[in-house]
């Protein structure tokens, strides 16, 4: 971009609010740190990425000819003296934030871009005084921000632009925000005030009020010399009590536009950048793509200039920004006070400060708020856009929320700074008796109305424990949450395995807090309530503080995932997949509610002629499900040999009792476990699926638990879809009552032997791995090489011995365990094993040092990162001390194999939107994915699934054995699987 110097009629002034855009843009983006020292970048990748598109004129018409970057200097400024607490409640500054600060400064530098600040003024003063001489001179200003301050200075030559919403904003975008054009934009602020900069306005007056008031008496001075004529009492008697107060803050807001500039405008003009100057700093910060990209732009060789040394890893600027932060060019309003900024910025250091101030601060009840007007939760909107992140929470009728009622929500902006608004409490004082809603309510169509354009704006985080949960809730008010950060799902990936991931137990872990409980405010048992009969007065405090505590953990637990490196495991496999699996509960599945009312039927005549042989066998009628008649009957009516008894003194009946006495022969404990797996199949599906059917949608709507279990696997309740048995005849027939909707197919994509395929990669052995390159049937190649049979022509029962051996490794299956198994003697099952770890020694070895590593640290890491803990691996008692070693040697396999298809369910929606199919993914079970599809797309649907699930490690992981996926489609799940 060439020189352009002096300033001109018809140039492009573009004024950066770099503070405002950098802090937006850090909670919209996903966290960054340089690998070789963890110094956190993301921001200044953003940074650095805008200003490459505003100096190549890719961004703008037209180009800029003059641009400077405008920071904050310090606190102390011209408004601070006229009122000391301006801008005294700002929120602390985001620790991994504050030493980006500096570096956004030297980005500007290498760009050859102005870096403008000045001692007792604020940027948006500098950016007034420059577009006020802008204009003058007959230039266009464009002013990169969306802080609502600056919207006072738009007109026909000054325009804002929000980069986080690619939105210009103009003199009509400022109308439909203030309701009045941009040069009554001050009176409006004058008089509702700002909470977030503490300019105190006038109580009771919001924005839609006040531009109400100045659209009838045309101006602030007007509007308090004529408050008497206000009919309203308390909006009357505010305005002349605090009109002073109105007046005050107008000085506050005013922007100056006539600041002595100790650099002009003149000064600001684009020039090109030093190609090899930026390649330096790029390369010290180790953007790859962008410096590739600046290098191929000059047409210079990158391999040929070396990084800056003052600010790569290790240099001396660099070391100084990782101690401690540069006060220059930070809000010290925002930071003062910070523990945490004053103590070190590195990863750790953040990490261990947050958890020290997570205790040092207490909860303050007192000082939560009931909001009760439309205005107030407006007021609250703005706070939440002005510090870029918000805690949120739902409070409904019950569990489902693909029926629960929104009753109220909270939110909290800072520890101690939460509010709850109610939304459709119903009933008397204590809100048992009238079916009427509560006065001095919003409703919900106005909160929803108000709170839409923030929890899908994608500039301001959104922070919750169990996000999926309010996100159904408000998706059924017609928003969508995003972006967000769950509390819960940060501490599963980084203490799976090492306690409770719910609210009340990270309080306690955390904060040292105990939080109210549901109980206290709700009752229990016969004296529950829902929600919505709940006092206001006892739900506001309940409800904000689960938004307060939410805060505190997300501060406290943040940092931990650069700390310890584990942020691209909740990038990839956490953050992303809330809203995934929260799509796939809204479609929900179809059941054939006839077919399983005729199983039902089958079912309860099955068990009858069970019990009957049973009772036969026994000598006796006796009820089969109760424990204490059956062992009565079998250890002491029929003096069977083997049993034994529970603490309690009564005989154990359990599943493992009966299935050995099965082995051992005997007929009775076998008809035992078929009528317990009728009885079941009976009462959890057959019976009970019918009764989880939505009267709305006509479905099935499971939940899916995330943080459920130390591998990554996911789970499934309401109902629980994952444990329907499929080994047995009565059990797929169970799957048979999934059915499709008419004019579509179910489609079952299921990994075809992935944790044996993950074993042979992880255990690096050779051959399973060269089988499985080779498309070989691995169990008869596993055959063939322990018993040394020919594949070709192989008995069924030597290959099935071979699976059994297969599979029973994964698990650490013991010689009873295979010797059960097999029906053969516990010898020639431990000589089969033995013989396994002989022909297969990286098996053994892969074994070994997972149980020493786990032993050493206390926990396993799959392929992709994920740590699962078993802190009891090292405990005295020998039997839980194996079960912890056993779990660890399958966490790695099982666990990679959950986080691989999970990146296949985060990329599987955007590619077949890609592919232009509109299939929709509707279950994960275990392994395996379906999908609903329509008849005439499944031709199409099926390599786009294949594809995505079989490439999902890449580029993470590229895995020698290849991943083989089986996909089919039919009218139900069964045929489909």
């Amino acid at each position: 971009m060439p020189e352009h110097d002096p300033l001109e009629a018809g140039d492009h002034v573009v004024l950066i609010d770099g503070s405002a855009y950098i802090f937006r843009a850090y909670h919209a983006l996903p966290p960054l740190t340089r690998s070789s020292d963890k110094l956190p970048v993301g921001a200044v990748a953003g940074f650095c990425n805008m200003l490459w598109k505003l100096v190549r004129a890719q961004g703008f018409s037209p180009a800029p000819t003059h641009l400077a970057v405008v920071f904050d200097k310090s606190e102390i400024t011209f408004r601070k003296e006229i009122y000391p607490l301006y801008k005294a409640q700002r929120p602390d500054l985001p620790e991994d934030l504050a030493p980006q600060f500096p570096l956004i400064r030297e980005a500007t530098r290498a760009f050859d871009l102005a870096c403008v600040e000045q001692s007792g003024f604020e940027a948006d003063d500098l950016m007034a005084t420059y577009a006020e001489q802008a204009k003058a001179k007959g230039a266009l200003v464009t002013i990169i921000s969306s802080d609502k301050d600056l919207m006072q200075l738009v007109d026909a030559k000054v325009r804002m632009y929000d980069p986080m919403k690619d939105r210009s904003i103009g003199v009509d975008e400022v109308f439909e925000k203030f309701g009045v054009a941009p040069e009554k934009v001050v009176d409006v602020q004058s008089l509702a005030g700002d909470s977030v900069d503490n300019v105190p306005g006038v109580p009771g007056i919001g924005i839609k009020t006040a531009a109400q008031l100045l659209d009838e008496y045309g101006d602030l001075d007007t509007l308090l010399a004529r408050a008497g004529e206000i009919k309203q009492t308390k909006r009357r008697e505010n305005l002349i009590e605090f009109a002073d107060q109105a007046r005050l803050s107008r000085e506050l807001v005013t922007l100056k536009r006539d600041v002595q500039l100790d650099v002009s405008l003149d000064d600001i003009a684009v020039v090109e950048p030093e190609g090899k100057k930026l390649i330096a700093f790029l390369k010290a910060m180790e953007f790859t793509t962008l410096t590739r990209r600046v290098a191929e732009a000059y047409e210079i060789d990158a391999a040929a200039i070396d990084p800056d040394p003052g600010l790569k890893a290790g240099g001396a600027r660099s070391d100084a920004l990782g101690e401690g932060l540069d006060p220059e060019g930070v809000d010290p309003t925002a930071a003062a006070g910070d523990a945490a900024v004053e103590a070190g910025l590195t990863p750790a250091a953040l990490s261990v400060a947050r958890i020290s101030e997570g205790t040092a601060t207490p909860v303050d009840r007192a000082s939560y708020e009931t909001v009760r007007t439309l205005d107030r939760l407006r007021q609250w909107v703005e706070r939440a856009y002005e510090i870029g992140f918000v805690a949120v929470d739902t409070e409904t009728t019950g569990l489902d929320p693909m029926q629960a009622d929104i009753v109220g929500f909270s939110l909290a902006t800072a520890p101690n700074e939460a509010c709850y608004v109610p939304l459709t409490h119903k009933g008397g004082d204590e809100g048992l008796f009238s079916e009427g809603l509560l006065p001095d309510q919003v409703s919900v169509r106005d909160a929803a109305e108000a709170l839409k354009p923030l929890l899908e704006d994608p500039a301001v985080l959104k922070i919750g424990q169990n996000l999926k949960y309010d996100w159904l809730i408000f998706k059924r008010l017609g928003i969508e949450l995003a972006p967000c950060d769950d509390t819960m799902l940060i501490s599963y990936v980084l203490d799976a395995g090492v306690g409770s991931h719910g609210m009340d137990a990270l309080s306690v872990r955390w904060l040292g807090h105990t939080p109210i409980k549901y109980e206290a405010v709700a009752g229990k048992g016969k004296s529950a309530v829902s929600f919505d009969r709940v006092a206001i007065d006892k739900a506001s405090e309940y409800a904000a503080e689960d938004a307060d505590v939410t805060l505190r953990l997300w501060r406290v637990l943040k940092p931990r995932l650069v700390a310890e490196g584990k942020t691209a495991v909740y990038e990839t496999l956490e953050r992303p997949l809330v809203t995934v699996l929260a799509r796939m509960e809204e479609r929900g599945i179809m059941i054939d509610r006839q077919m399983l009312s005729r199983l039902s039927g089958e079912f309860a005549q099955g068990m009858g002629r069970l019990e009957a042989e049973i009772s036969d066998m026994a000598g006796e009628s006796f009820n089969p499900g109760s424990p204490k008649q059956l062992g009565d009957i079998l250890f002491g009516k029929m003096q069977i040999p083997g049993g034994r008894k529970t603490p309690t003194g009564a005989w154990s009946t359990g599943a493992d009792v009966l299935e050995e006495l099965a082995e051992q022969g005997h007929e009775l404990p076998r008809r035992i476990l078929d009528w317990r797996q009728l009885q079941k199949l009976k009462s959890t599906y057959a019976d009970a699926l019918p009764t989880y059917v939505n009267p709305e949608t006509g479905r099935v709507h499971t939940s899916f638990a995330l943080a459920a279990t130390t591998t990554g696997r996911l789970s499934s309740s309401e109902p629980n879809l994952q444990n329907i048995p499929v080994r047995t005849e009565e059990g797929r027939k169970i799957r048979k009552a999934f059915i499709a909707e008419r004019g579509h197919k179910l489609i079952s994509a299921d990994y075809s032997q992935i944790e044996l395929r993950l074993l042979a990669e992880i255990a690096d052995t050779p051959s399973l791995r060269q089988a499985f390159q080779d498309g070989l049937d691995i169990h008869a190649m596993t055959a063939s090489e322990m018993f040394g049979v020919p594949i070709a022509g192989m008995p069924s029962e030597v290959r099935r011995r071979a699976k059994a051996i297969n599979f029973g490794i994964i698990y650490g299956i013991s010689a009873f365990g295979l010797a059960n198994q097999l029906s053969i003697p516990r010898e020639e099952a431990g000589a089969y094993i033995k013989r396994y770890f002989e022909r297969f020694p990286g098996i053994r070895a892969y074994m070994d040092e997972t149980r020493a590593f786990a032993r050493e640290h206390g926990y396993v890491e799959t392929l992709f990162g994920r740590r699962c803990h078993y802190p009891d691996i090292a405990a005295k008692n020998p039997s839980i001390r194996a079960f912890n070693e056993r779990a660890a040697i399958n966490a790695r396999l099982q666990g990679s194999a959950a986080d691989i298809i999970r990146r296949a369910m985060v990329r599987m929606e955007p590619a077949l939107t890609k592919a232009g199919l509109s299939a929709r993914m509707l279950l994960q079970v275990h392994d395996e994915l379906i999908f609903e599809v329509r008849d005439e797309e499944i031709e199409a649907t099926i390599p786009v699934v294949k594809q995505v699930m079989e490439h999902a490690p890449i580029p993470a992981v590229a895995l020698k054995v290849p991943l083989k996926v089986d996909a089919r489609a039919a009218l139900n799940w069964d045929e489909a699987h």
